[in-house]
């Protein structure tokens, strides 16, 4: 039986005018960016980054995967999840701005990132929230200092990479339901995502089994979804 763990993709572009998410995959670290705004230059921020930090060997470390990235980008911005595996099992992460990891078990989906948002701030001040507030990010690859990366590690083997087309649309029950009983999970949340409304980028990524470097990063599967 064939156990080689393998990365599946997902990515719609909505309403938008282009895709501005990407993901890149090099010996075991995978990257998910989402491009700030809806523009070429968003969509060329977002790929610069996320190659840049796939490219950082996992024993530098997300921080130096992070670094990367902002160094990457010549113009415009993106947020950034970066997941590079750890030798004795599961993964260091590492963000900035409201891309998400979470782990997966088969059964039970645990957010692992916290958003970097001006709602996000305002809850855990106890200030009152409006719907704006969520999508405005207080970090970016191209403004945030190292002292503000977000940085988890997990003993998990398989992780779940959702950009806010996914996840603020979808609730964690649905995200949940749908990888329990999904033989095609990326596409299925974008999918879903989509028939639940969401007019943004969507994009997932999907790991199951345990990291290996020879694990190749399957391709990006562009939906073609109903208006």
């Amino acid at each position: 039986m064939d156990t080689q763990p393998a990365w599946r993709t997902a990515s719609h572009q909505g309403l938008r005018e282009v895709n501005a998410d990407a993901v890149a995959a090099a010996n075991g670290v995978v990257a998910l960016a989402d491009g700030v705004g809806d523009t070429k230059t968003a969509a060329h921020a977002a790929l610069s980054a996320a190659t840049a930090a796939a490219g950082v060997p996992a024993v530098a470390g997300p921080q130096a995967a992070l670094s990367a990235a902002h160094e990457a980008i010549t113009e415009g911005d993106c947020v950034l999840v970066v997941a590079q595996p750890v030798a004795d099992g599961g993964y260091r992460i590492g963000w900035v701005g409201d891309v998400r990891a979470y782990a997966w078990d088969g059964d039970e989906l645990r957010q692992l990132t916290k958003d970097h948002t001006l709602a996000q701030y305002f809850r855990d001040h106890g200030g009152d929230v409006t719907p704006r507030m969520e999508h405005l990010v207080t970090t970016s690859v191209h403004t945030a200092a190292a002292n503000r990366y977000g940085v988890t590690e997990t003993s998990a083997t398989s992780l779940v990479l959702t950009t806010d087309g996914v996840h603020k649309t979808l609730t964690h029950e649905a995200m949940t339901t749908i990888l329990r009983h999904s033989s095609c999970p990326a596409e299925e949340l974008v999918h879903a995502a989509h028939a639940a409304g969401a007019k943004d980028n969507a994009t997932a990524a999907v790991l199951t089994g345990a990291p290996s470097p020879a694990t190749p990063l399957l391709p990006t599967v562009p939906l073609q979804l109903a208006a």
